[in-house]
């Protein structure tokens, strides 16, 4: 990369850690830090809200998709508009009162008031442990872009340099920091994709004409895609819009309900049809390229990482200042997830863990300290588990998977169902959890040399887990209470 790259790329980073120092002085409490003094307006909730949904997953994902299946890709983020208007109509109305009600910072703190502070800190521990996992698979993706893009870069480096960056702006500016460097970032990124990458990228491989010449037809077909991929994007992407502990952060950020409504509304049309299509179409551009052999060094297309073709397209064919711009983009991207990741961890442990078993009441000044310092050690932790411990890295994102798959019961049910019961929504958390995590290590196989379909997602199998072992108990103990006070009149 040139100077002028370099110059453009830093200017851009200093630029995120200015707004967490400005936003350092204006945090006073706790509330300020976690939900923002609850006082957001709908345009900047709902632009972090699909920043922090589709940052990560686009800047990996979607462009893997389009390389590898063309537009039909862009169905995964389909099911990214339906989780978010869903939880618009059904999830808000409920959630908004009672976080503004009862001050609440975090989505555990749901389970505390429908069930026993039991399940509670059980939804708190594996809540925080999923996104602690999350945030450093997230500065990995960030570290690996930056040395495929970057020559001579090496990983470890770009894992320091991007990981400081979000946790010193989170550390210090807390959720209003993160939503408005979501902001800046997702402004970025879309002004990145619209002027620069999309039509620098479609004029460098020849146009319309070459694309069609080079691509097999379904790539450009919206219909190639199976149903059971469809249902597993489903099953995994929608749950995500109800147990999201970054999402509930911003619920309660809102000035209101109305507020909250409109946010989810905006971030639904952003994730499908604008980010889907934007992110597959490069990914397509990137295969043109390999295909065509524009990419020094890669002769067969087919053997390359689907994953790594949108970069490397854009090392490849963005000049001196742009190349800049579009790196900046592309770490927004990454930034915007990894920030919020941390913000839901730090409220994890704080809320939902530490002051469990806290015995004494901390002053709104200690409580913000403590909110710092955690968020600072828990980001220091993230890095140090991307940098050293990838294989356990690994391990941990699996309690994302079981987070979903355990979680998505039981809130439904609190929120629901009048009969819900705590220790059905303790077991089911744990079983569909496990059953999920099960599933994924043994790859869908089943003891006695039973398999099921390796199509399906584990996720499907650990919800409906979840939820039969949900049903089950809390109808069990609905009657046996019921019979109890029979007996005791």
């Amino acid at each position: 990369m040139h100077w002028i790259d370099y110059l453009i790329f830093v200017v851009y980073m200093l630029a995120m850690l200015g707004v967490g120092v400005y936003f350092f002085n204006k945090n006073k409490t706790a509330e300020d830090f976690y939900v923002s003094g609850r006082n957001m307006s709908s345009w900047h909730i709902g632009l972090s809200v699909v920043a922090t949904d589709v940052g990560g997953g686009f800047s990996i994902g979607l462009g893997g998709l389009g390389f590898t299946m063309g537009i039909s890709g862009s169905w995964m983020l389909f099911t990214g508009l339906l989780g978010a208007w869903l939880s618009a109509v059904f999830l808000i109305p409920k959630v908004s009162q009672l976080g503004h009600q009862y001050k609440f910072f975090t989505f555990p703190q749901i389970f505390g008031h429908f069930y026993n502070s039991k399940v509670a800190l059980l939804a708190g521990i594996i809540s925080a442990i999923g996104y602690i996992g999350f945030t450093s698979s997230q500065v990995l993706a960030g570290a690996k872009l930056a040395s495929a893009t970057i020559e001579g870069l090496d990983i470890q480096m770009a894992l320091i340099v991007m990981g400081a960056i979000a946790v010193v702006y989170t550390a210090i500016g807390g959720l209003k920091a993160v939503i408005y460097t979501d902001t800046i970032q997702w402004l970025i990124l879309i002004g990145g994709l619209v002027f620069i990458g999309i039509p620098i990228a479609y004029h460098a491989v020849g146009g319309y004409d070459v694309i069609k010449a080079t691509l097999a037809p379904e790539y450009l077909s919206l219909t190639n895609v199976s149903w059971y991929q469809i249902l597993n994007w489903s099953i995994t992407i929608i749950p995500i819009w109800f147990v999201g502990m970054t999402l509930y952060q911003r619920i309660y950020a809102s000035k209101g309900e109305k507020e909250a409504k409109k946010a989810w509304l905006i971030a639904g049309v952003f994730e499908w049809p604008i980010m889907a299509f934007m992110g597959v179409i490069l990914g397509m551009l990137a295969k043109v390229a390999a295909t065509n052999g524009m990419f020094e060094g890669i002769t067969d297309a087919a053997s390359m990482d689907s994953e790594m073709g949108l970069p490397v397209l854009l090392a490849t064919i963005l000049p001196v200042g742009l190349m800049g711009l579009m790196l900046s983009s592309y770490f927004s991207a990454i930034l915007s997830t990894a920030d919020s990741c941390l913000m839901a961890a730090s409220g994890n442990i704080v809320t939902d863990i530490i002051a469990k078993f806290s015995k004494k009441e901390l002053t709104h000044k200690k409580e913000l300290q403590l909110s710092q310092l955690v968020t600072l050690l828990i980001g220091v932790f993230a890095i140090l588990l991307a940098s050293q411990m990838q294989n356990v890295l690994e391990l941990m994102l699996y309690s994302y998977a079981f987070m979903v798959s355990g979680l998505f019961i039981p809130v439904l049910g609190a929120l629901f169902w009048k009969k819900s019961h705590p220790i059905a929504a303790f077991w089911s958390m744990l079983f569909g959890g496990a059953t999920t995590i099960l599933l994924i290590i043994t790859e869908n196989k089943l003891p006695l040399g039973l398999q099921l379909p390796e199509h399906l997602d584990a996720n499907i199998y650990g919800i409906s887990i979840s939820l039969i072992l949900f049903y089950t108990i809390s109808i069990y103990q609905y009657k046996k209470e019921k019979q109890n006070g029979i007996q005791n009149n």
